[in-house]
């Protein structure tokens, strides 16, 4: 998580999705990780412990991408143009950025709700 930190403060764009990739494990793939052993795994789950890290880390990833797509600042580093987005232009390229950034960030959630079940009753959503 310290990583992801350090690495906002002197990388700004990503060339890629592996590296965009890289940036949403550190600040919130770690995070969700982290919940794992705080929420626990339901005594009667025939999951591997493995496979529930898995769905906790994929919901972090998740939730990261959705936040930058929220954050005028970060679609700016993603090549599109700085005067369409603050002036809320939606162009052909921003929905293309977009239904490809959205179908990433839900194949994430699809992931992380496999493993929802998984954890103990008391602290899963209903």
């Amino acid at each position: 998580m310290v990583e992801g930190m350090r690495m906002d403060l002197w990388k700004s764009r990503y060339i890629n999705f592996d590296e965009l990739y890289i940036y949403c494990y550190y600040v919130a793939g770690a995070v969700g990780l982290m919940s794992v052993p705080i929420m626990g795994i339901a005594p009667e789950s025939k999951a591997t412990t493995k496979s529930v890290y898995n769905a906790a880390l994929a919901l972090g990833i998740a939730n990261q991408l959705t936040n930058i797509l929220r954050d005028k600042d970060e679609l700016t580093k993603s090549g599109l143009s700085d005067e369409d987005i603050f002036a809320g232009r939606v162009t052909d390229k921003w929905r293309i950025f977009m239904k490809k950034q959205i179908q990433k960030a839900r194949k994430f959630f699809d992931e992380a709700e496999k493993g929802v079940i998984e954890l103990s009753s008391a602290t899963r959503w209903p």
